[in-house]
Order: structure tokens, then C-alpha cells, then sequence
């Protein structure tokens, strides 16, 4: 959403609900209180999408979240995310319909008070955000037994705060599942984990087009630098914090985020520690596949989420990105993020 919708009342509420890990962590407690005995089973077929940003983890969350089977967060559940049962009766009192409009990315993904949005992060950076965030980067954790129970019944919370019969899967958009994937798929070991990469080129101009974008942002406006905290979102911008696997051979601090080489390196550790990790249960998804005409990544999709050729046949139209013409890189990136794609794509 632009930073237009958060007027002053609203920036205090999103403050006072997101700022403190301890807030969060009681208003899930008080939610998972309300639920106690009202929770019905659920499927526990539910889909995770998760992928370095700009990888069209957006688009693929939204493509599946058109067939009516899937809860997921929305930004009517903003700031409250982990009581979405008792904000939406709280909230119901001044509900109001809001157009769609462009968000803040300026990617011509258009969104409103009802559009999925990646929230669950909120979740895992109050519970043990110290475990993988750090000043310099975010790191891969494994969540202990006693959070990853919580997140089980944080999912649960969500489901039963759904508003139709049919949404009985849970359906995550959340970059930073990459961090933790062995972690989501033993905690869910039904549910389907989609890994989506695009060209590492143009992905890399992407990341570093968003960068510069958020950076001006969040020089302007503190709120948006703390909005971006709160979720836990660091991909690019003010509070940039890049994932570090240490796998892709690469030396990312040789390079700075104005350069593109920069952020081939973040594409390459990203991927080569996917590889090394991707749980059985996962799938790699090409973006550009998803684009095809002869919709056979599209089907690969649909078919690993457990949709039927009713619900998946559902017409979802993946738009390629906008060329951008790629500079010189050094010659050693290069190849190894382009040995890295060859790969990705062997794995189909």
C-alpha cells in the first residue's frame, strides 16, 4: 500500500501493535486463548512460497490464492496479524472498501484492504528474531520445538479466522522462509514449499532498481523505515540486510549494493544454498516458465499445490517483467550465477 493510507491514528496503532516483540507475542497468546476448543480441524495441506525478492513470489502467491481455497493474511488483518479473529470483529465496527492502487514497489502489482500480502514474518522476528537477524545480515536458523509449535497454532488462528467454509489451507508468501525451509517442512510435512527464480540478471536489476527506490523512501519517511523493520523486511532500502549463506563461492563483501555484482552475489548464495537445501517436499518454479505460453510451469504449480484442474484452470495472467538492459558485471560473477540457473533449472 502507498504510504498515503496510514494517516496518523493509524501509524500510532501500527506502532503500537508491531514495535514491541512482546506485544506481538501476547496478542498471540490472547488469540490462541479465544480459539481454545473453537478451532476446527483443517486441512494440513498448506502452501509456502518463499525465494529471494522480485523472484515473483508475489504473483505466484496470488495465483493461488484466486482459487477460494486458501486463507491467507491480508492487509485487513494489518496491524494485528497474530489475532486475526479478534481484530476482524474489532475492526468490522469501521470496515471500509478501499480501489485497488499500486504498491509502493511501482511494479504494476496493484493491491487493496483485501489483497494477501507477506505478514507472517511478523511472527518469527518476535519470537526469535534474535536467532537470525543480525546487524550486518540475516542467517539461516533452525527454530527450536516449543516456536515451531507456536507457529503450528499460529497457522491455526489464521484458519479460523477465515471468512469462507472453503479456505482450509494456509497459504504463506514469505521471502524469509528461505531461512528456515527445513524447519516449515518438517513442521508441515504435507504441505507444498514453492521456490520461484527468475534470469540472475535480471533479477539482480530488479533488486537493485527496488533498492534505490526504498532507499529514497525510507530517507523521507521514518515511518516506512520502521514499517519495513517491524516485518521483518530487509531485502533492499534504508535497512538492507542481505541473507548470507556462505555457499555460492562468492565474496558479496567485495561489492556494494550500488553495483550490480552486488546483488548477483546475493542471487548466488541465495540459490546455491537453496540447492543444497530444497526439501523433498519443494519445488523449484521458473518465472519465466510461468510466463510461457504452453503453460507447463503453470501446471507444475498447480499440480504440486494440490489444486484441481477446475480450480487451476482458474485464467491467472503472469506477466513478463520489463527488459532492462543488463551492464557489464565481472566476468566471475557472471559464471557462476549463470552455472547456478543451469542448474536450477536441471532440477525440474
Amino acid at each position: 500500500m502507498s504510504d498515503s493510507a496510514y494517516g496518523t491514528t493509524s501509524k500510532v496503532l501500527h506502532r503500537l501493535a508491531l514495535a514491541s516483540p512482546m506485544v506481538v507475542q501476547v496478542s498471540h497468546d490472547i488469540e490462541s486463548m479465544m480459539n481454545r476448543g473453537a478451532v476446527a480441524p483443517r486441512s494440513e495441506r498448506h502452501v509456502f512460497v518463499a525465494g529471494l525478492a522480485r523472484a515473483g513470489t508475489t504473483i505466484v502467491m496470488r495465483s493461488l490464492y484466486q482459487s477460494g481455497l486458501f486463507r491467507s493474511l491480508t492487509y485487513r488483518d494489518m496491524p494485528f496479524v497474530l489475532m486475526p479473529r479478534t481484530w476482524s470483529g474489532i475492526s468490522s465496527l469501521f470496515r471500509r472498501h478501499k480501489e485497488q492502487e499500486e504498491r509502493a514497489h511501482g511494479d504494476r502489482v496493484m493491491v487493496n484492504f483485501d489483497s494477501p500480502e507477506a505478514f507472517e514474518e511478523v511472527f518469527w522476528r518476535s519470537f526469535c528474531g534474535a536467532d537470525y537477524i543480525f546487524e550486518d545480515a540475516l542467517r539461516p536458523h533452525r527454530p527450536d520445538e516449543e516456536i515451531v509449535s507456536q507457529f503450528r497454532r499460529f497457522v491455526e488462528n489464521i484458519l479460523a479466522s477465515g471468512e469462507s467454509d472453503c479456505q482450509l489451507r494456509y497459504l504463506s508468501k514469505n521471502n524469509n522462509n528461505l531461512l528456515r525451509l527445513p524447519a516449515i517442512a518438517e513442521a508441515f510435512p504435507e504441505a507444498a514449499i514453492f521456490v520461484p527464480y527468475r534470469d540472475p540478471i535480471q533479477h539482480a536489476l530488479s533488486l537493485s532498481r527496488q533498492h534505490e527506490l526504498f532507499r529514497q523512501t525510507h530517507a523521507q519517511d521514518a515511518f516506512a523505515l520502521d514499517y519495513m523493520n517491524w516485518l521483518g523486511h530487509h531485502e533492499f532500502g534504508g535497512n538492507h540486510r542481505p541473507f548470507r549463506f556462505g555457499e555460492s563461492g562468492l565474496e558479496l563483501a567485495t561489492f556494494s549494493p550500488d553495483g550490480l555484482d552486488y546483488w548477483l552475489c546475493c542471487w548466488a548464495d541465495a540459490y546455491a544454498y537453496t540447492l543444497k537445501n530444497l526439501p523433498e517436499t519443494a519445488r523449484l518454479i521458473s518465472y519465466e516458465g510461468l510466463c510461457a505460453q504452453d503453460g507447463i510451469e503453470r501446471a507444475r504449480l498447480h499440480d504440486h499445490a494440490g489444486l484441481s484442474a477446475e480450480r487451476g484452470a482458474k485464467k491467472f495472467e503472469f506477466t513478463k517483467a520489463r527488459p532492462h538492459a543488463a551492464p557489464d558485471v565481472t566476468a566471475k560473477v557472471k559464471a557462476r550465477v549463470y552455472e547456478l540457473y543451469a542448474a536450477l533449472q536441471d532440477v525440474h
